[in-house]
Parts: C-alpha cells; structure tokens; sequence
C-alpha cells in the first residue's frame, strides 16, 4: 500500500501512481491506496510545477528565445510563453498573483524604455556629467571602480548605458565632491520619476490583450 511520497524520486512516485491506476482499473485496488496514490500525484504535480519555470530560466540563460520556448510550453507566441513564466516563478518584489508577477515586469519595462528615451534626448548632459565624473581621482580603490564604470560606460553609443554607472557613484563623490554627487542625485531623481509617470499612465489604462 502507499503511504507518502517519502523519499522516493519523481520517476519511481510517477510508476506508482501508474501501477495503482492499472490496478484500479482492474478493479483491484482499496480505497485507501487510491487515495494514497492520488496524494502522491499532486506532490508530483508541485514538483514538476516547480521544474518548469527552474527549466525556462536555464534555457533563457542558454539565449533561447521566447518565440523558441512557446511551442515547448504549449503556447502559440513569444508574449504568451513569457507570460506563462511570469505566471509560475516565485517572486521576487512581493506580488502576490501570476497576473502581479506579469504586470509588474511590463511596468519595469516600459519605465526602462521611457527612461532610456529620455536619456537620449538629453546625452549630451549626460556623457558632460559622466565626462566630469571619469575625470575625478584620488578615490579609493572601491570608490574609484565605480568611476572607472562611467568611462567606459561613455565609450557605448547609447547614452541611457551611463545611468547605472552613474547612478552608482553618488555614495562615493557626495564626502569629496559634492557638486558632481549632487548633479547625479538629479538626474536619478528624474529617472525615477520618469518611471513613476509612466507607471501611473500604464496603471490608468486596461491591459493589452495578448494571443
């Protein structure tokens, strides 16, 4: 008779389960090993529930692409398979539900992509203050890592590639260089109101509807 899952593997709880259900048909089995059998089925179920957004974040680390993995997960398109993942892995920043988990992602994303439009419009200010910034010297050696970041930070094309870096050094210019600290405290000021904005927008108004 079965008792709980125990220690046994995934494959040998899945026979099982699979030689109860030959025996039930058969007629053959007691009501307590049917109920047993289907207590070790839903432990199965979690597990593999548990596997599957573990193997879409492997498979993303391997560069697959969303339009790859949908029809692995049973889906017809790239928004839907990276939906279904969102959906399934745990979180991160304190939403509740798959549909929190989803929304909370496109929100970050559209507020990355307003931030970075914006910081396009403005590179010329930015690669000015990330230029002041890579000049600066006699810093520790921690301190002067995260300047040495905005140099080569300035040697990208895009401009919205020197916030973080940037965004990173006012802890260690606002004790020696308080004007510079102050000038990045600004512009990641502004970001972040950027994001907020467009959080607001996107909060105001129905979701999309994906296929």
């Amino acid at each position: 008779m079965l008792n709980d899952r125990g220690g046994y593997a995934a494959v040998e709880a899945l026979a099982l389960v699979q030689g109860v259900l030959a025996r039930a048909r058969a007629g053959a089995m007691s009501s307590a090993e049917l109920v047993a059998a289907l207590t070790l089925l839903r432990e199965l179920r979690e597990e593999l529930a548990d596997w599957e957004p573990e193997l879409i974040t492997a498979a993303r680390q391997q560069k697959v692409s969303w339009a790859a993995l949908a029809p692995a997960l049973g889906v017809t398109s790239r928004q839907a398979a990276e939906r279904r993942y969102l959906r399934l892995r745990p979180s991160d920043t304190g939403e509740r539900t798959g549909e929190e988990r989803v929304r909370a992602q496109r929100d970050k994303r559209a507020g990355d992509r307003a931030v970075a439009a914006w910081a396009r419009d403005n590179a010329a200010v930015l690669r000015q203050l990330a230029g002041q910034v890579s000049s600066v010297r006699g810093l520790s050696p921690h301190a002067q890592h995260h300047v040495d970041q905005v140099s080569q930070a300035l040697a990208e094309d895009d401009p919205a590639s020197l916030l973080p870096p940037l965004t990173d050094t006012h802890t260690h210019l606002k004790a020696t260089h308080a004007s510079l600290a102050a000038q990045v405290q600004s512009l990641t000021d502004q970001a972040t109101q950027i994001r907020h904005t467009t959080h607001l927008m996107r909060s105001s108004s129905p979701p999309a509807a994906e296929h």
